[in-house]
């Protein structure tokens, strides 16, 4: 197996195995951590055909914490968010905005790599559109969670109400998308160069170890 891979979970397992171990609520748990536990399932089935750069796995297991963390508490009662809470004022725990921040920051590098690695958007002129539609998979992911939520809510009732983490905010969904939309802006300003030498690196060790 990849070293890479094996610091990733070496680091990330004993991150859940405590997210998982008395979360505040089991059934909330499953529904914040699903995204990372499968996520993490399909790059140990893909790591021999399509490994990822090291960058985006920095990236997919910061992520991961961010959603067991947020799945053991709830995100309206992260510690972390209480704390912000009192510091700057804030009328709600903002921790679930993080998360939506990092909906967008991470999958913007998910998506680069699969369209730059896939298809024809790596290279000229269709590069131009290659962070246009980067931003737009990030849109549409964001979407679609939060249609699960709605979904989940019809569903399953009051069950669902630590889930939706709305914390009585009537634009709760239009700030989450909004902050996912942020967070793939930013991600692509930010770390675009850095995601091509990773890409590059990835590749030159898969030259070396075909």
């Amino acid at each position: 197996m990849d070293r890479r891979l094996l610091w990733f979970l070496g680091l990330l397992l004993p991150v859940m195995l405590w997210s998982y171990h008395a979360p505040h609520d089991r059934f909330t748990w499953w529904l914040e951590s699903v995204p990372a536990v499968a996520g993490t399932i399909l790059i140990v089935a893909f790591q021999r055909k399509f490994p990822l750069s090291s960058l985006l796995l920095v990236l997919i297991w910061l992520h991961c914490v961010i959603l067991v963390v947020g799945g053991h508490y709830t995100y309206a009662q992260v510690p972390l968010g209480e704390w912000a809470k009192g510091w700057f004022g804030w009328t709600r725990n903002n921790y679930d905005k993080l998360g939506h921040f990092a909906q967008g920051f991470v999958p913007a590098i998910l998506a680069r790599e699969l369209l730059v690695r896939t298809s024809p958007l790596a290279g000229p002129p269709r590069s131009r559109w290659l962070g246009f539609l980067v931003v737009c998979v990030c849109l549409a992911f964001s979407a679609f969670y939060e249609l699960v939520e709605w979904f989940t809510a019809v569903t399953s009732g009051d069950a669902a109400t630590d889930f939706l983490g709305t914390q009585g905010d009537p634009w709760d969904t239009q700030t989450d998308m909004l902050m996912a939309l942020i967070g793939a802006s930013v991600s692509l300003l930010v770390l675009s160069r850095w995601h091509d030498r990773a890409l590059a690196a990835l590749m030159r060790r898969q030259e070396k170890n075909p």
